[in-house]
């Protein structure tokens, strides 16, 4: 072995006789060949880079990339009627998207995956770089460099008749006035000040970074113990705080059944402004309020209201207004003239001049199971097609038509159905359609046949008595729903905090400069050489200026 290894840095040595026969490349006779790391080698491998900066940057944009189905896709736990909604629109699609979570994003695997990857990843890099940092704010500036000329921002010039301990003295002192952190040094006859500041730069840096953790902690802490829910009021009617009383409840985990404040909400009225006909941009609604009365256990009771963007708030809760529409008074009679359904029933409006759809669902009282549905128009108006349409947003020639259907709700096998869509998949259509039987048109205050003897339905007029016509007609005829979102996280005061340290830790770490400046005194003969120089960490333009200011304001207090 030996004699082959002399052998090839003989070949070596005759290949470039300029190469000397103990160059590296000669003791090589293999290419390097990389150590075993083994299971912790790997372990800390790994641990290194999830930790490091570039893999946070990363993980932070996969974050913000994850969080766009969530804009795009409605959330079970912000809008579960849109989800519902689009299952209805795409069937054969909803099924595929909702196998990936695309509707509740926030709580998905994934989203999760990535979020507590960020999360450790995070405290990793935040942990050792507040042990450094620390370490950093107690210890000394550093020496003063032996040959300050080598740097690129250097200023030189020779004073005479003044002491150079002296002159270091006032320069200490100068420094110290702009906020320098100082230390003295002597080297053989020189003497110098070494200067430095900027470390509130990387202060920002982990503040910022840490306040991005506390963001993280507090949302999803704070997301076990809030809930949001929905719930449609009519008007005059009162909604309790209770879980039976909402229309939809997403909670987490740690919410428990009686975690809600007990308090009660009347919706008095609901008030819309909108643009008169002759006006620009008639129709269009200018206001939404809802005015409500809160009740308290103990009896007292405030009257408040409820508008756009801006949400009451109640015992931790924030109510908001999401949507509004009319809730005309239907009621149904069977053969016998007796009531079997009676009640304000919201339609959901289709456009912005409100024409709505409704379902009506009447389960007992007749012979078969019978729904109805219909469409309310504020202000009717028939088109060239001779369809219908609302062109106005209040109440001015108020229609309903119904289409009636009769057979099987689907309700009696414990399925959940949705109170506004009917599946007419097991019923029979007596009236509108192919059916050769007009579709019932009521106005308020009207009553039709149901086809077939089957009994009656009425339109109510719901006009108080001593109700006066104002300019438009509006007789308050028929009711208005709000509907309103219930939303409790008493988090969000935490994330706001953490929100603001971050934004002004990273304003903090990106304006302020870390710099270093020295100032060395050397005794030649009579006169004293005194070299100024500084160096920036990081890109900074004004070093050059900083090492100026400070070699002319030092000059020109020496010989003052």
């Amino acid at each position: 072995m030996v004699s082959s290894s002399r052998s090839d840095l003989a070949n070596n040595s005759d290949a470039d006789p300029k190469r000397p026969s103990d160059h590296i490349d000669a003791a090589l006779s293999s290419a390097p060949v990389s150590p075993k790391l083994g299971v912790i080698g790997w372990i800390r491998w790994g641990w290194r880079q999830l930790t490091s900066m570039r893999t946070a940057l990363v993980l932070l944009l996969l974050l913000a990339i994850a969080a766009i189905p969530g804009s795009i896709f409605p959330q079970r736990m912000a809008n579960p009627n849109g989800v519902t909604q689009w299952r209805s629109d795409n069937p054969d699609l909803f099924p595929i998207l909702d196998a990936l979570q695309l509707f509740d994003v926030y709580q998905s695997a994934w989203f999760s995956a990535i979020y507590l990857l960020l999360f450790i990843s995070l405290i990793g890099c935040i942990l050792p770089r507040t042990k450094h940092h620390f370490a950093a704010l107690r210890s000394k500036p550093p020496r003063t460099p032996a040959r300050l000329s080598r740097l690129a921002d250097f200023r030189s010039e020779t004073v005479a008749g003044i002491d150079a301990d002296e002159a270091i003295t006032l320069a200490e002192k100068r420094l110290r006035k702009q906020g320098y952190r100082v230390s003295r040094y002597r080297d053989g006859g020189s003497t110098s000040v070494s200067a430095e500041r900027g470390y509130l730069r990387e202060t920002g840096n982990l503040v910022f970074h840490a306040s991005l953790v506390g963001i993280l902690v507090t949302v999803g802490v704070g997301g076990q113990f809030a809930y949001t829910g929905q719930s449609v009021i009519i008007e005059g009617t009162t909604f309790v705080n209770t879980l039976l009383n909402y229309s939809s409840m997403n909670r987490g985990r740690l919410v428990s059944d009686d975690a809600l404040a007990p308090y009660s909400m009347t919706l008095d009225t609901f008030d819309v402004d909108y643009v008169p006909y002759g006006e620009a941009g008639r129709g269009q609604a200018m206001n939404f309020s809802a005015n409500v009365t809160i009740r308290e256990p103990d009896g007292s009771a405030a009257e408040e209201s409820v508008r756009v963007n801006h949400p009451l708030r109640v015992h931790g809760d924030a109510i908001y207004l999401l949507g509004n529409g009319y809730a005309p008074t239907i009621t149904v009679r069977n053969g016998d003239d007796d009531i079997v359904f009676r009640d304000h029933v919201p339609f959901l409006p289709q456009d912005s001049n409100m024409t709505s759809l409704g379902v009506i669902k009447v389960t007992d009282g007749l012979e078969e199971q019978m729904g109805l549905v219909g469409f309310f128009y504020p202000t009717q108006n028939e088109m060239e097609t001779g369809a219908f349409t609302s062109i106005f947003g209040d109440l001015l020639n108020p229609v309903v038509t119904l289409n009636v259907f009769e057979g099987d709700l689907g309700i009696d096998d414990g399925t959940p159905r949705s109170v506004y869509a009917l599946d007419t998949s097991d019923m029979e259509q007596l009236t509108g359609g192919d059916t050769e039987i007009d579709s019932i048109e009521l106005s308020p205050g009207q009553t039709a046949e149901l086809p077939g003897g089957r009994g009656s339905v009425t339109f109510e007029d719901e006009t108080p008595e001593d109700a006066e016509w104002n300019e438009t007609g509006y007789t308050q005829s028929v009711k208005r729903f709000a509907s309103l979102q219930i939303h409790h996280d008493r988090s969000t005061t935490w994330v706001l905090v953490f929100s603001t340290l971050a934004v002004a830790g990273l304003m903090t770490a990106l304006w302020v400069p870390r710099r270093r400046l020295w100032v060395k005194a050397t005794p030649t003969g009579e006169d004293v050489t005194l070299e100024y120089a500084g160096l920036a960490r990081g890109e900074d333009p004004a070093i050059r200026t900083a090492v100026d200011h400070l070699a002319t304001g030092h000059s020109e207090q020496l010989r003052s």
